[in-house]
């Protein structure tokens, strides 16, 4: 809907331009503008999260932090030729969850993309709560912006440990979006079997032996290595070394 406030096109959200003697209608730019708003209200970013950009993430700290900043800034680029999504992968505090929200803010300031940010275990609950009989939300509402989503943030994969009814959802979940050719962004703290960092972080952030496919099971986790490109990234915990030492009272 258009400004109605607006002086160009009067509230229709369309305007007249002269072409070679005829009168073509364009798109008026108010409607771009409340098209961007709703694009933002619509992508289910937290209040935490929401001003997470490209231009405040800090890549000084780590080069694998440097590494993932570019390879988001080239998914947004390319962006709608994407074969692949991205799956960020490492320890708390280091930035994940901040690329994966800037890529849908880039995508909706530049490219009118529809992005929706999901955190994992919510959605596990939220779904279990629609179940309910007083629910307010059916399962349908909680999943149509999930699938229909140009490209989805789904944000801590595998922190909600795997039964087989959680397993059975989130591959149904992801199998629609990957069937469906949509691109899908995942963070996690759980590595892949095998995968080790330089440093001696490793057992701050997984708390377990556990690999991501101990959380999420076999079948999601192949689906996903076809799905995305695995981004590791690796540093200090930013809100515990950094954000705690600039704290003044």
């Amino acid at each position: 809907m258009a400004n109605k406030e607006c002086p160009e096109c009067r509230g229709t959200g369309w305007v007249l331009e002269n072409n070679d003697g005829r009168d073509v209608a364009r798109r008026c730019r108010c409607y771009f503008q409340r098209r961007h708003v709703d694009l933002f209200h619509k992508a289910n970013i937290p209040d935490r999260y929401v001003d997470k950009t490209f231009a405040n993430f800090e890549t000084a700290h780590d080069d694998s932090q440097r590494d993932a900043f570019k390879i988001a800034r080239k998914f947004v680029e390319h962006y709608p030729l994407n074969d692949v999504g991205l799956l960020f992968q490492g320890p708390c505090g280091v930035g994940k969850t901040h690329l994966a929200v800037a890529v849908i803010n880039e995508l909706i300031r530049t490219k009118n993309v529809f992005g929706y940010f999901c955190d994992f275990r919510g959605l596990i609950r939220s779904i279990q709560g629609s179940f309910q009989a007083d629910s307010t939300q059916t399962e349908s509402a909680i999943l149509t912006p999930i699938f229909n989503a140009d490209v989805l943030v789904l944000d801590e994969l595998g922190a909600k440990r795997t039964s087989s009814w959680v397993e059975e959802t989130i591959f149904y979940i992801i199998n629609q979006r990957y069937n469906n050719r949509k691109l899908t962004i995942f963070t996690s703290n759980y590595l892949d079997s095998g995968e080790e960092y330089e440093d001696t972080r490793d057992s701050h952030f997984k708390k377990s032996d556990d690999a991501l496919v101990d959380r999420i099971g076999v079948r999601l986790r192949s689906r996903i290595y076809e799905m995305c490109k695995i981004v590791n990234l690796d540093g200090d915990d930013y809100r515990r070394k950094i954000k705690q030492a600039g704290y003044r009272f």
